[in-house]
């Protein structure tokens, strides 16, 4: 009797360890997708971003590596925000005007850089990282049936600039298809990516922004009191 119950427990504990041991964890799947976004050289796609007050944002935005971003709104339309590796450009079309900021690329943290590899690995470092529905792909959302792997990630540190954030990936093409962030004011800001286009040799003369010249230009705004 003692030895069919020794056999019957190693049997189970056998059959645990494996399931477990194929159950991906989320930290190996977020470092999965990290992985796989560092293999790109450039992507663009359509963006949507709604705020706090849930006004809808929309446009297409475009990375090269390592640093080079902008973003080309329709909605507004001509409004632009440009990272060329040191200087952030934002042109608001309703009040004719430029910002300009020197910043360092770790300095350029806007949400939909957190869909660069840099990102990634920022992110990676200061949050810490579990599923939020678990490791089976589910639907996006009511109104989207794609499935994807959702995850939420909590801030280790007070020092980060979201409380928490929540990425939906695709698990088939490992893109990112949402990010859901929540500031420390409890503001929340949610990012769609759609109609990706990897790998298209984007020129880097695509990251330099040809202001209009009747704007007003404003250096250094973020420091200016």
């Amino acid at each position: 009797m003692k030895k069919a119950f020794a056999l019957c427990f190693s049997a189970i504990l056998f059959c645990t360890t494996a399931f477990c041991q194929d159950i991906l964890t989320a930290g190996a799947f977020f470092q999965s997708v990290s992985e796989y976004y560092g293999t790109l050289s450039d992507y663009e796609s359509s963006i949507s971003i709604i705020d706090n007050k849930s006004k809808e944002m929309t446009g297409r935005v475009s990375f090269k590596r390592p640093n080079l971003m902008r973003i080309d709104f329709s909605k507004p339309d001509t409004q632009v925000i440009c990272f060329n590796g040191n200087t952030l450009t934002v042109y608001l079309p309703d009040s004719r005007a430029i910002f300009n900021q020197e910043v360092s690329s770790s300095g350029s943290s806007t949400g939909a850089n957190l869909a660069t590899p840099q990102g990634l690995t920022l992110l990676s470092r200061y949050y810490s990282i579990a599923y939020e529905t678990g490791p089976q792909a589910v639907a996006l959302d009511e109104g989207n049936p794609e499935h994807v792997v959702k995850l939420l990630l909590s801030r280790k540190t007070n020092s980060e600039g979201f409380r928490t954030i929540k990425l939906a990936i695709n698990p088939d093409t490992k893109l990112i298809r949402r990010i859901e962030a929540t500031s420390v004011n409890y503001e929340n800001f949610v990012f769609n990516f759609t109609n990706y286009a990897l790998n298209q040799n984007i020129p880097d003369t695509r990251f330099i922004y040809d202001a209009p010249s009747s704007a007003n230009t404003y250096n250094n705004f973020l420091y200016t009191e």
